[in-house]
């Protein structure tokens, strides 16, 4: 997929072999994804005001949270924020799910046991940083442009779509795109027309934000 962003639009794409939970808690796939950004807007070739960060579940938490993380060191000034069906908020893992019958792909136990792996103790605690669980942070101004895409029966579709409602209250420019019906994980079946049009609205939230 990331293969295909980078033909189509012509664009350099890369992606962070980060450091994996349990073996290595937070903050050490920040940390990476952090110092993977930082290495790629400091090379030759790379205009550094265009460039964008995304990802999709956990890697859509871990890049709202970079972009965070570069807004709190003065880092990479980011054009765009790709959030596919992030993985957000560490206090939904803590509260009853009403549609757990209807959960493919990502329960809330399994959240339960992402998050557990991810912080190194349990989801809902106070004190957890807001690079660590995004939707901790209680400030987003100044954040870089963002595209938010989830559906409707996705465990993430309420903390996503607070998300999005809480940028553009900050003054950020965000977009959602909600699919009805929708799984986590549902465009991994590429074939589909509603897996399809969910890809090429982030191609054009692309486009839009690198002026292609």
């Amino acid at each position: 997929m990331l293969r295909s962003v980078a033909e189509e639009l012509q664009v350099v794409v890369a992606t962070v072999r980060y450091r994996l939970a349990p073996e290595h808690v937070f903050p050490a796939a920040r940390d990476d994804c952090y110092d993977a950004l930082a290495w790629l807007a400091a090379q030759p070739g790379i205009d550094p005001s265009r460039v964008a960060i995304g990802g999709a579940s956990a890697g859509g938490g871990l890049a709202a949270a970079t972009a965070l993380r570069a807004r709190e060191l003065g880092g990479p000034a980011l054009c765009h924020q790709l959030l596919v069906y992030p993985m957000l908020d560490d206090r939904t893992a803590t509260t009853p799910d009403p549609d757990r019958a209807l959960r493919r792909l990502w329960s809330n136990e399994s959240n339960h046991f992402g998050w557990s792996a991810y912080l190194g103790h349990e989801p809902g605690r106070d004190g957890v940083e807001p690079t660590a669980s995004a939707s901790r942070c209680t400030d987003l101004a100044g954040l870089p442009p963002a595209w938010i895409g989830v559906g409707t029966l996705d465990l993430f579709h309420a903390e996503s779509l607070d998300y999005a409602e809480r940028l553009r209250a900050a003054g950020v420019a965000c977009s959602a795109y909600v699919v009805p019906g929708a799984f986590h994980g549902f465009d991994a079946l590429a074939r589909t027309s509603v897996a399809r049009d969910f890809r090429a609205s982030q191609l054009r939230a692309l486009r839009r934000a690198f002026d292609v």
